[in-house]
């Protein structure tokens, strides 16, 4: 990944995650909780790409598993958001713009049951059984509910970001540097000079042809 996609994408994880912590996790609201995360995640891997997308949930999962007041263990969440970034990069629109908002709303309902189920499945197999106790359905259908109420106002503005962080300018002054030198070093090695090679070519027949036809009157007088 360059270099402007991991800052962008590391400075949207860390405040998607400071405010997830410090103020939906205060809501209360009734059921899951409303994952910011998840959203950015979704977001920057449907313009990066899965690569980008499994890199950046992986990091981002782990910093939620470590950010207090976590209580589960470290890596759960990690894996989580690695493969729902992984699977959300596959379906990548095309130059990473959205023709409409179905298929992304889609796409966050899908990714909010699915890193539901997931979790919940992961913690079964480390013997934690806390959803069942809340209500695997009720958290099903209120991750779904709060995360697709908060996308419109999330997923957009990241995308739109994102693409626009794809237009370096660094890049494209070290590209325009490296064919100036390329020019200058071959101008300077070769001793040809790239823009008037051929004028200078032009010049060089036309004086040979005014001097043959020089010499071949001189003869004549002769």
């Amino acid at each position: 990944m360059r270099f402007n996609r991991m800052l962008l994408s590391a400075t949207l994880v860390v405040v998607a995650l400071v405010i997830q912590v410090s103020v939906l996790a205060r809501l209360h609201l009734p059921g899951a909780v409303p994952d910011l995360l998840l959203l950015t995640v979704l977001a920057l891997a449907m313009v990066y790409g899965h690569v980008g997308g499994a890199l950046i949930g992986f990091g981002a999962g782990l910093l939620a598993d470590l950010a207090p007041p976590a209580d589960h263990a470290a890596g759960r969440y990690a894996l989580v958001l690695c493969v729902i970034g992984y699977l959300a990069g596959l379906i990548k629109p095309e130059n990473g713009q959205l023709k409409s908002a179905t298929g992304p709303m889609a796409v966050v309902v899908g990714a909010a049951i699915g890193s539901t189920l997931l979790y919940a499945g992961v913690g079964a197999l480390v013997g934690d059984t806390a959803a069942r106790h809340v209500g695997l359905g009720s958290l099903l259908f209120t991750a779904a509910l709060y995360d697709l109420l908060l996308a419109p106002f999330v997923v957009p503005g990241i995308m739109a970001l994102a693409r626009r962080a794809e237009n370096d300018p660094l890049a494209e002054t070290s590209s325009s540097a490296k064919t100036d030198v390329s020019a200058g070093w071959l101008s300077s090695g070769t001793g040809l000079r790239i823009g008037s090679q051929r004028g200078g070519l032009r010049v060089k027949a036309a004086k040979a042809r005014v001097a043959r036809a020089g010499r071949i009157k001189g003869v004549k007088r002769l």
